[in-house]
This record gives C-alpha cells, sequence and structure tokens, in this order.
C-alpha cells in the first residue's frame, strides 16, 4: 500500500489528499488546530483555479457552490473610471472566473476525502527527517509518522519547507489586509450598478467587493477586500474596523457603506507576506520517495492578484497525474522530480507578475499615480488578475 502524508488541513492539503485517495494512496492528513475550520471569508477562482479543481475532482459539483463573478470595472476613490466594466469576464474556452464562500469550498473538499484519508487534528510538525537510505517522516514531538511521500501544504510559515529550503525565508510585503464577508440579511441595499461589486484605487489604499450569489453558505452576501500601505495592525477588530471606516470615509459608494454593515466579527485581518526567494526546488528525494511542497509552503506571495489559492490547486493537479500509478522507489523519486520542475517556472513567472502588481498598487504622489492609470488599461487588475494570457491561462498536463 503506498502511503503519504499531507501536512496542512487547509484549501491546498485537502484537495492534494482528496486526490490521492482516489488514486489508490493511504493518506494521512495532519492538521495544527484541533479542527478543520474554513476562515469566514471568500475566494475568487480565476479559470485556472476552476480548470485545476475540475480535473483534481470532476464529480466535485463545483459550479452548485460558485457563483459568476461579474466585472464592476476599476475607479479612483471619487469615482471616475479608471477602467469601466465589461458585461462579463472573459474565461476564454475555459470555466468563467467566479467566487465561492470558502465554508461551502471546505464543505466540498472534505466530502471528497474518502475513506482512505486519516484525519489528525492537534499535530503541530516540529521535525522533518529525510535521507538517502530513509524515507520520510514528520514529527511532533512524541509521534513520528513515516510516509514514501510527504506533502507538505502547511502555508508561508511551513516548518517542513524550513528544514528542507532554509534560504526562503518569509517576508513581510509593505502591506496589511483585510477581508469580511457580510451576510445578505444586513447587507445595506445597493443600486443595479453597485451590486457588480468592483475595485477602487486609492494612493496605497486598495477596495475591492464582489457580490456572492444567492447560495454562497446559505445565505448570499457581499465579500470585500481592503488592502492600505504599512504594517499589520496589532489594534483588536472593532479599532481596526473604525480605522477602515476612517481611512475608506470619502470613497465613493458603496464603500462606506459596506464598512458601516460590516461586525467586527466579520473582520478578517491579515498581513501580507511573501517568500523571498522561491525555494530552489519543490521537490525533495529521501528513500524510496521524498518530500513536496505545495501551495504557500512553495511559493506564498502577495494577494494582489489572487493566485495563491488557485496555484495551489494546480500544484495538486500537477502532482495527482505524476504520482497516481507510480510505485515507491525510482518511479516516485522521477515523479517528484517532475513535479518540481513542472511548477517552479510557472510559479516564478506568477510571482513576477504579482511583484509587478505590488509596485501598482503601492502608487503614491502625484506622477507616479498618473502613470498608474495611464497603465491600467493595460494591466486590468482586478482582484486576481483576469489576463487573457497571464497567470489564468493554465491547464492541467497530460502526465
Amino acid at each position: 500500500m503506498r502511503t503519504a502524508v499531507v501536512v496542512g488541513a487547509g484549501m491546498a492539503g485537502l484537495a492534494t489528499a482528496g486526490a490521492l485517495s482516489r488514486s489508490g494512496w493511504q493518506v494521512t492528513l495532519l492538521e495544527r488546530g484541533e479542527r478543520v475550520a474554513a476562515p469566514p471569508t471568500a475566494l475568487v477562482l480565476w479559470s485556472n483555479g476552476r480548470r485545476a479543481l475540475e480535473a483534481l475532482d470532476p464529480d466535485g459539483g463545483w459550479s452548485a457552490i460558485a457563483a459568476a463573478l461579474p466585472d464592476g470595472g476599476v475607479r479612483r476613490p471619487d469615482g471616475q473610471w479608471l477602467v469601466e466594466p465589461r458585461a462579463r469576464l472573459s474565461s476564454g474556452a475555459g470555466p468563467a472566473p467566479a467566487v465561492v464562500h470558502l465554508e461551502d469550498l471546505y464543505d466540498a473538499l472534505v466530502a471528497g476525502l474518502g475513506d482512505r484519508v486519516e484525519i489528525r487534528t492537534g499535530f503541530d510538525v516540529t521535525s522533518v527527517r529525510v535521507g538517502p537510505g530513509r524515507r520520510p517522516s514528520v514529527g511532533d514531538g512524541r509521534t513520528q509518522l513515516e510516509a514514501d511521500l510527504v506533502v507538505a501544504a502547511d502555508g508561508i510559515d511551513s516548518p517542513v519547507r524550513r528544514a528542507l529550503a532554509p534560504e526562503s525565508v518569509a517576508v513581510g510585503s509593505g502591506f496589511a489586509a483585510w477581508q469580511a464577508v457580510i451576510p445578505a440579511y444586513r447587507a445595506p441595499r445597493l443600486t443595479d450598478e453597485q451590486k457588480a461589486g468592483g475595485e477602487t484605487l486609492g494612493a496605497g489604499y486598495r477596495f475591492v467587493s464582489i457580490p456572492l450569489g444567492d447560495r454562497a453558505a446559505g445565505r448570499g452576501g457581499i465579500y470585500w477586500v481592503a488592502t492600505a500601505a504599512g504594517a499589520p495592525r496589532p489594534e483588536p477588530p472593532a479599532t481596526q474596523l473604525a480605522l477602515l471606516r476612517r481611512w475608506f470615509a470619502g470613497w465613493h459608494p458603496p464603500v462606506r457603506e459596506l464598512l458601516e454593515a460590516t461586525d467586527p466579527g466579520d473582520l478578517v485581518p491579515q498581513e501580507v507576506r511573501e517568500l523571498r526567494p522561491l525555494p530552489r526546488a519543490y521537490g525533495f528525494r529521501s528513500g524510496p520517495g521524498g518530500v513536496v511542497l505545495l501551495g504557500d509552503a512553495a511559493h506564498a506571495m502577495p494577494h494582489h492578484l489572487g493566485q495563491g489559492a488557485c496555484l495551489a490547486f494546480e500544484d495538486a493537479a500537477t502532482l495527482r497525474p505524476l504520482v497516481a500509478d507510480v510505485a515507491p522507489g525510482e518511479q516516485l523519486i522521477a515523479a517528484i522530480e517532475a513535479y518540481s520542475r513542472l511548477r517552479r517556472p510557472r510559479t516564478t513567472s506568477v510571482v513576477r507578475q504579482t511583484r509587478r502588481m505590488s509596485a501598482v498598487v503601492q502608487a503614491r504622489g502625484r506622477l507616479a499615480l498618473r502613470a498608474r492609470d495611464a497603465a491600467l488599461n493595460h494591466m486590468r487588475p482586478r482582484i486576481l488578475g483576469g489576463h487573457a494570457h497571464g497567470p489564468t491561462d493554465w491547464t492541467p498536463p497530460e502526465c
């Protein structure tokens, strides 16, 4: 029986564990927390993310939980258009971009795990053991778990990555971010134009709102994201929400109305961090198998193109066919090396584009803002960056 340990039960870990189990692997899924729980926010799935999810689990019913992503355009804080909206976002030949509540996404991913997955919560990895003559293993100081394949999907602070790629360090990106979902019963009344959501760019500030549709987590609502240049705030959520209301007070409707409808308990503050440099490789051989890095453990980046989760699903969709039918030994080792070879150039390219977008969002001063506004007609950022031939232009490999 081929065995795998997946470290981290977030979106990337759940998707990978389910895909491996459906390919005949016996999987142990480790979660540091006491339970597997979704953050109370939402996620935009661009075409590449949807293609990856559908490749991982064609019967996952993703369309049932996703709402179409409208194009609300891009404005200045005074409401003037920088990029006028289109009827809908182009998706080329692939699935259209969509937004999904994370509670719905987690429910679908957990439902797809199957009976070959054992979940262990409260398992905080503190040791990683690899070597030429040993199967890779991870431990928490009490228990050491050994497997043919270890998948590190444990986020930007991954202890597995720190052990295998210590050159890659998590650093601040110079931004703080806040997310929230306003449930439908508490959402403000909006005009049809305002209901489409959209993006507003100020001098070092950004605000994006997206309608979740009627099905999201059983209650619909509106998802919003705000970013501001500077360090994360140490204050409690109520104080941070008051600061956001003050910073965005003069912005066009419905920015102020959405912030007023938000409760402190809705707010999810985030520090925007990234890995610099990226790990030298995403696969490391050990004995008859090895370790792979996946998701933020491999390529955490600023969220200005919003490709973090989509790239994580791409990682899982690339790994699954590579290891689906291989046996531990030279076949599995070759698959791990192929995974690293396929994924690192792709993620390096997206990280480079994300950093360019960071420069756009950080624009301050009259000349810098004028240059940014002129560039928007070519860049069309949106929350994830739906470029026709950019980050979203990816299809699962035929391995």
